[in-house]
C-alpha cells in the first residue's frame, strides 16, 4: 500500500456552483475515514451510496496523487463553501518483530503515515497563533488560568499573557454604539420631516402673498392695465390712485376701473349741486308750466332801467340768493347747527349725525352715540400704529408728544372710536376699564403710567360698501327666487341664478393600521449576526407586518422565545415563520406575539433580541354621506376620529399629511 506523499497542504476548499456534486482531493490519503468534509461549518457524513447532499462517497484512497469525493443528489447550492481535509489518527499501526525477515512494505506504510501526520501538524500550526519568525522579543506564550469575565491580553511588561481586562466595559460600549446609531437614524428622519414641513409652510406663504399681490396692486398714479405680475387684471382687483386720492376697483365685465368714492373736486361739485337743489327746482318750476322766466325775458327794457338805479344792481344780483335764503331760513339755521368748521371738536348742541370739519386733522367728522368719529376712515389703509415711550407718569396720551411721553415716529394720534386696540407693555387693555379711547384723538388710562412703559395703539381702517339692491348687480337674476334658494352659478358658468341649496354632507375620518413587508439583510462578522450593518441589532417587529431575512447558508437564522435559542435550552419559535430556502426566512408577526430572540442554530451566541410591539395607526379612511343620500348609523358616527360638515361640491384630498377641501 506504499504511496508517495506529495508536498502539498492536506486541505482544499471550493466555492460550489449550483448542483455541483464532484470535488477533487489533491492530496494523498490512506482510507476513506482519513477525510473530513464540511459544507460551510456543517460536517458531512461518509456513505458508500449517498442519499442526499449531507452525505458523500470517496474514490482514490491509498493512491498517489489523491482522489475525489461525490455529494448525494441534488448536490451543493450555489456559493456553498466545501472544505476537505486529511485527519489521520496520530498512532502507530505496525510493530516490527525483533528478528526474522524485515517487513519493507510495512516500514514504507509507517513512514508514509508519519510524513502525512507531519503535514497535518504543519497545516494545524498555520491556523494557530504564534510568534513571527523574525521577532526580536522573547516572551512566554503559556496561557494562564482562566478568569471569568476577563479578556486575554499582554501583561504590563510585555513578557507574557494574563486575564485582566474586564469584558463588561466592551459589551457596554458595543451596546452604547448600537443605541447611538439608532438615535442618529431617528434624528435624521426627524430632520428630514422638519425640512419638508418648513418647505411646505414656505410654499403656502409664497402662494398666499402672490394671491394678495394680484388682488391689491398698491399705490399708483394712474389706472394700471395689468397686475403686478404682468398678468391680465382680475375682476374686483383694487388699487389706490395717488393722483385723485381714491380707491378704485376693476370691473372685468366693462374692462374699466371704477372709483369707490368721489374725488375732492367731484365731492365739492356734488355738495354745490346739493346746496342749490331748491334753486334748481325753483328755476325748473318757472320754466314749466308758467314760463315766468320767459315773461321776465320780455321785460328787458324795464329791467335795464331798474338796473341803472344806484345799488339796485347789487340787490338784483343777490336777489335769487336772498329769496332762496328767505324761503329756506329754517333750513339754513339748521345747517349751521348740523355742520360746523372748527380746529377742535364742538361740545354743545350735539345731535347724532352732526358734522364738523376738523381743520387740525384736516378731515370731516360725524357725531355718533360714542362721540365724534371720522366720517370716512381716520386710518389710510388697513391699520396705523402709534408707539409711545413713557418717561414720566401721565394718564392721557395724545398728539405726537407731551409731558412724560413721546411718540416714536412723531405721528399725531388719530383713530376711529370702536376701531382701536391699546397695549401696555404688550398686554392688551380693556376699553372702558383699563383705558378710554372714544374721542378719536386721545387715550385716557385709568391708572397713571410709569417711566419706561411702552404703549402701542393700533388704529384700524374702516370703510362702507355702497348699499345697493342685489337686483342692480350685473350677472345676477332680475328678480328674487323662492324661499330657501341660494345664488349659484348657472349651467353655462357665465352668470348667477337662484337655485335650491345643496344638501348637507358629513365626512367621517377613521385611522387604522396597514401592514407592510420589510426586507432585512443579515451577514456575519466577528462571529455574530450583523443586521443591516448593525452587529446583534435589537430588532423592533410590529405586529401584523411581514419581515423577510436574507442570511448566509452556513448560519441558519431562526427565532425562539429563549435567549440564544436551542443553545440556551429553548426551541425554535414557528408561529407565522416560513423557511423559504437555506438563505431566507419570513415571519408574519402575530397579534400579542411574545418577545423573541433570533439565533444561529449551528453556532452559539450569534443572535440578539427582537421586541414585538403593537403598531400605531398609519392609514386615514374617509367615509361620506354622499350629499345626504347615504345614511350612517350612530355606531359608525361614534367610531369616527373626527367629523367635518360641508355642502356638495367639496373635493377632499390628502397631501403631505394635510387634509384639503376644494370647492
Amino acid at each position: 500500500m506504499a504511496i508517495n506523499i506529495s508536498d502539498v497542504e492536506p486541505r482544499v476548499q471550493y466555492t460550489a456552483t449550483a448542483g455541483q456534486t464532484s470535488f477533487t482531493v489533491g492530496f494523498e490519503f490512506f482510507t476513506n475515514a482519513d477525510l473530513k468534509v464540511f459544507n460551510g461549518a456543517t460536517q458531512l457524513s461518509f456513505a458508500a451510496s449517498p442519499s442526499d447532499a449531507t452525505e458523500y462517497s470517496v474514490t482514490g484512497a491509498g493512491v498517489t496523487g489523491g482522489g475525489s469525493i461525490t455529494l448525494g443528489s441534488p448536490g451543493a447550492t450555489v456559493n456553498d463553501v466545501i472544505t476537505i481535509s486529511r485527519d489521520i489518527a496520530i498512532a502507530r499501526s505496525t510493530d516490527f518483530p525483533t528478528s526474522g525477515a524485515f517487513q519493507i512494505a510495512s516500514l514504507n506504510d509507517e513512514l508514509d503515515k508519519i510524513t502525512a501526520m507531519a503535514q497535518q501538524l504543519e497545516r494545524d500550526l498555520k491556523f494557530s497563533p504564534r510568534a513571527s519568525a523574525t521577532t526580536s522579543s522573547s516572551f512566554n506564550l503559556t496561557f494562564p488560568d482562566m478568569v471569568a469575565g476577563k479578556i486575554l491580553s499582554a501583561n504590563s511588561g510585555g513578557t507574557g499573557l494574563e486575564f485582566s481586562v474586564d469584558a463588561s466595559g466592551l459589551l457596554t460600549a458595543e451596546s452604547n454604539a448600537a443605541t447611538s446609531a439608532t438615535a442618529a437614524a431617528t434624528s435624521a428622519t426627524a430632520a428630514a420631516g422638519s425640512a419638508t414641513a418648513a418647505e411646505n409652510a414656505k410654499n403656502a406663504a409664497e402662494a398666499a402673498l402672490d394671491t394678495f399681490d394680484d388682488d391689491f396692486l398698491g399705490s399708483k398714479s394712474s389706472d394700471p392695465s395689468v397686475d403686478n405680475d404682468g398678468n391680465t387684471l382680475t375682476d374686483g382687483a383694487l388699487y389706490f390712485n395717488t393722483s385723485d386720492n381714491v380707491m378704485k376697483v376693476y370691473d372685468l365685465g366693462n374692462t374699466q376701473w371704477k372709483q369707490l368714492v368721489p374725488t375732492s373736486s367731484q365731492q365739492t361739485a356734488i355738495d354745490t349741486v346739493s346746496a342749490a337743489n331748491s334753486n334748481i327746482s325753483a328755476v325748473a318750476g318757472q320754466i314749466t308750466p308758467t314760463n315766468n322766466i320767459g315773461t321776465v325775458a320780455g321785460q328787458t327794457s324795464e329791467i335795464s332801467t331798474l338796473a341803472g338805479i344806484t345799488n339796485l344792481t347789487n340787490l338784483a344780483n343777490a336777489h335769487a340768493a336772498v329769496t332762496n335764503v328767505n324761503n329756506n331760513l329754517s333750513s339754513v339755521q339748521n345747517f349751521a347747527d348740523v355742520y360746523r368748521i372748527a380746529s377742535s371738536a364742538p361740545t354743545s348742541s350735539l345731535n347724532a349725525g352732526d358734522l364738523y370739519f376738523d381743520t387740525t386733522a384736516d378731515e370731516l367728522k360725524v357725531y355718533k352715540s360714542g362721540g365724534w368719529a371720522a366720517a370716512g376712515s381716520t386710518v389710510n389703509g388697513t391699520s396705523n400704529r402709534f408707539t409711545y415711550n413713557i418717561t414720566g407718569t401721565p394718564t392721557t396720551l395724545s398728539g405726537a408728544s407731551g409731558t412724560g411721553y413721546s411718540e416714536a415716529s412723531n405721528k399725531t394720534l388719530a383713530y376711529d372710536a370702536g376701531f382701536v386696540d391699546v397695549y401696555l407693555n404688550g398686554v392688551k387693555q380693556v376699553n372702558g376699564t383699563d383705558v378710554t379711547v372714544t374721542s378719536g384723538s386721545s387715550a385716557v388710562f385709568a391708572s397713571a403710567l410709569a417711566a419706561s412703559d411702552v404703549v402701542d395703539i393700533v388704529a384700524f381702517g374702516t370703510f362702507n360698501l355702497a348699499n345697493i339692491s342685489i337686483k342692480d348687480l350685473t350677472d345676477t337674476p332680475a328678480s328674487f327666487g323662492t324661499s330657501g334658494q341660494a345664488l349659484v352659478m348657472n349651467s353655462s358658468a357665465n352668470a348667477l341664478e337662484f337655485a335650491n341649496a345643496s344638501s348637507a354632507e358629513v365626512y367621517g375620518f377613521k385611522t387604522s393600521f396597514t401592514a407592510s413587508t420589510l426586507v432585512r439583510t443579515v451577514t456575519v462578522a466577528g462571529g455574530v449576526f450583523v443586521i443591516d450593518g448593525v452587529s446583534q441589532d435589537t430588532l423592533t417587529l410590529e405586529e401584523g407586518n411581514t419581515y423577510i431575512f436574507n442570511y448566509p447558508s452556513g448560519h441558519p437564522f431562526k427565532f425562539s422565545t429563549t435567549s440564544n435559542g436551542s443553545h440556551g435550552g429553548g426551541s425554535e419559535y414557528t408561529t407565522g415563520v416560513t423557511h423559504n430556502s437555506s438563505t431566507q426566512v419570513t415571519i408574519i408577526v402575530a397579534a400579542n406575539a411574545p418577545t423573541l430572540y433570533y439565533y444561529c442554530s449551528s453556532h452559539t451566541n450569534m443572535g440578539g433580541t427582537a421586541n414585538t410591539v403593537t403598531p400605531a395607526d398609519n392609514t386615514l379612511q374617509v367615509q361620506t354621506t354622499n350629499e345626504g343620500a347615504d345614511n350612517i348609523t350612530q355606531t359608525e358616527y361614534e367610531s369616527f376620529v373626527d367629523v367635518q360638515y360641508a355642502a356638495s361640491g367639496f373635493v377632499w384630498s390628502i397631501s403631505n399629511g394635510k387634509l384639503t377641501a376644494t370647492v
